[in-house]
């Protein structure tokens, strides 16, 4: 976006949302759409310079696929992927599916890249969550997409975020909900009642736990759930739009691995694990879960009975209560153990999608969505590191 910042005037700051130790959130307007900017430190010349432009009078001996060699390495490290997940996968399949991810936009590249934009490229990769970010927005929609970027700054779509002091959470009366094709929209003015939005929206949040529990090589952990890290779009499909505390398997046991007293010493803001105290060192393995902790801050808010009223007495709403609740104290681990026999959080898992399924088809509302997504077979299952 370089050109329509530096050049042609097309990039229109509007107001800054964050700042602090260095860290920037803008809004601002791209070409007349609503944007958001970030950068994770304040200068340009804060973030490494690629080691090897210190060696080279020019970048014409880099061709792309020497870019996407080394943008490999730095994304596999920012992501915590180890060598050792390289050795179980039969000796270098994981570089090769980067590699693939990379350059499939590089390939018709018929001219190597300037100093400069290796020296954008560097600092971008050094930021965690846009390298998350760029990496999955092809394979899972439960992530803001990336839009463009020029020297350390990103853009990313703008997305309403959450509000925890919102009982609905999202503003749902700001959503243009146009439907989903083959579904008729019901309510007043054609538009799905409150009640079934939240609804939906609860089943794509239990779409997204499933999708980064099961269609990666390795789980992603989110180690911070609260309304203002997500966001949905006017589909009403969640997305988590800051994923500076999400972790793949490998980098969440090395972060959980630390010495101890007690379990209090085992909490790494919503992961948390137990402490061996024969060790004196926590378990590297998460015992509560994803869906555990939306289930405790996002859930029981939704649907307590206070927020119901009179319609929490109905039976449909006090099993939905119960599943939440349940939801609320399975432990990660339990799952983990039935994880061959379906018990444990795979259970509630599928209580909580079988309730909200039903009650859909009770308000009226097509349930086709809600009940596809009982046995969903994702398609996005190709980030296989």
């Amino acid at each position: 976006m370089c050109e329509d910042l530096c050049v042609l005037g097309l990039v229109e700051y509007k107001r800054c949302l964050y700042y602090e130790n260095g860290k920037k959130v803008i809004e601002a307007r791209w070409r007349g759409n609503p944007i958001i900017l970030k950068s994770k430190l304040e200068n340009f010349s804060s973030y490494e310079p690629l080691g090897i432009l210190e060696y080279q009078d020019t970048a014409e001996e880099l061709s792309p696929l020497d870019v996407v060699f080394y943008a490999t390495l730095e994304v596999r490290n920012s992501l915590g992927l180890t060598e050792e997940t390289e050795d179980e996968e039969g000796g270098g399949g994981n570089n090769s599916s980067l590699t693939r991810l990379w350059g499939k936009k590089l390939k018709n590249r018929d001219k190597s890249y300037s100093r400069a934009e290796l020296a954008s490229l560097w600092s971008l990769l050094q930021q965690e969550e846009y390298t998350f970010l760029r990496v999955l927005q092809d394979l899972s929609i439960h992530v803001a997409k990336v839009l463009g970027s020029c020297g350390h700054f990103y853009a990313v779509e703008y997305l309403s975020a959450g509000h925890a002091w919102d009982q609905n959470i999202f503003s749902l009366d700001e959503v243009a909900v146009s439907g989903i094709p083959g579904q008729e929209r019901v309510g007043p003015h054609g538009r799905w009642t409150t009640r079934e939005m939240v609804h939906r929206i609860a089943l794509s949040f239990l779409d997204m736990v499933w999708h980064f529990d099961n269609d990666f090589t390795h789980k992603l952990h989110l180690c911070d759930i609260k309304p203002e890290n997500f966001a949905i779009r006017n589909d009403l499909t969640v997305v988590a739009i800051d994923v500076d505390m999400a972790f793949f398997e490998p980098k969440m046991r090395d972060i959980l691995d630390q010495n101890c007293s007690s379990d209090e010493d085992c909490n790494f803001f919503d992961c948390s694990s137990r402490c061996n105290m024969n060790k004196r060192r926590c378990s590297p393995h998460r015992k509560n879960s994803n869906l555990q902790v939306i289930c405790e801050k996002i859930f029981r808010p939704w649907f307590s009975p206070t927020l119901l009223g009179a319609k929490a007495g109905l039976p449909l709403q006090v099993e939905l209560q119960r599943a939440v609740q349940e939801c609320s104290e399975t432990d990660g681990d339990v799952e983990e153990s039935n994880h061959d026999g379906g018990g444990g959080g795979r259970d509630v898992h599928q209580r909580l999608l079988n309730i909200l399924t039903r009650l859909l088809q009770e308000g009226g509302a097509s349930g086709e969505r809600g009940s596809s997504w009982k046995g969903k077979s994702h398609v996005h299952t190709a980030l296989n590191f």
